[in-house]
């Protein structure tokens, strides 16, 4: 098992998901996006940072390079692809996932810890929470507010693919616990498979107990879900 770790050109967190997946135990290696994919990935991560400087739109450019076709075919046969911050940009711009990350209500960059609710428990990532808990999680972005039209967020939440909400450390859903001003709370979905998700805080950040804490790791372990 070997979690390909694509790198773009301005990725910056490439380096943290290297060392959160292998202190969990989990085979993983840095690729260059433009020597593609290893003939033995069984796991793909879309780290953070600025990718082309975030050019056009944060991802659009990142999205556009080849080896996003061979990320699309393997999420297609089932294999675990996961897109943090940057990532997720990447990832709703392929076309992995529904919707798009844009400039945040307050059009700053946001900086700081925040509470998610997991809404649902019974996905490879979140198999290690349970329905409805609270953790706390590393922000860093300047577009990662969710959007996405009324009709589409509602058959995405009729078909239980939005994976994390902002919320309050109660759980609550309030616009002061909303960092970014995303639609209903969203800060991550799954695709048309729950192997395939995107989210814009960062659990490789929250992995290591000496430096921030540990809720982010169950989610990782995703990668070594049977």
């Amino acid at each position: 098992m070997t979690v390909s770790v694509v790198r773009f050109g301005g990725s910056n967190c490439d380096r943290d998901a290297l060392r959160a997946l292998e202190d969990l135990g989990i085979d993983a290696e840095i690729v260059w996006h433009e020597d593609g994919l290893p003939a033995d990935t069984t796991g793909v991560m879309l780290p953070g940072g600025f990718s082309y400087g975030d050019y056009l739109r944060a991802g659009a450019m990142a999205a556009r390079s080849p080896v996003m076709d061979e990320v699309r075919e393997l999420a297609g046969e089932g294999v675990p692809v996961l897109g943090v911050c940057n990532g997720a940009q990447v990832g709703c711009e392929s076309g992995l996932t529904e919707g798009a990350f844009t400039t945040n209500a307050s059009a700053r960059f946001q900086c700081e810890h925040v509470h998610v609710r997991v809404e649902r428990a019974d996905t490879p990532w979140t198999a290690g929470y349970e329905d409805g808990e609270v953790i706390e999680l590393p922000i860093a972005h300047g577009e990662g507010r969710y959007e996405i039209s009324e009709d589409r967020l509602t058959q995405l939440e009729t078909q239980d693919r939005v994976l994390f909400r902002y919320c309050d450390a109660d759980g609550n859903l309030t616009d002061g616990a909303n960092p970014n001003g995303s639609k209903h709370n969203v800060a991550g979905v799954v695709g048309e498979r729950d192997s395939v998700a995107v989210l814009m805080p960062h659990p490789e950040r929250a992995a290591l107990a000496d430096v921030g804490g540990t809720d982010g790791r169950p989610l990782l372990r995703g990668f070594a879900a049977e």
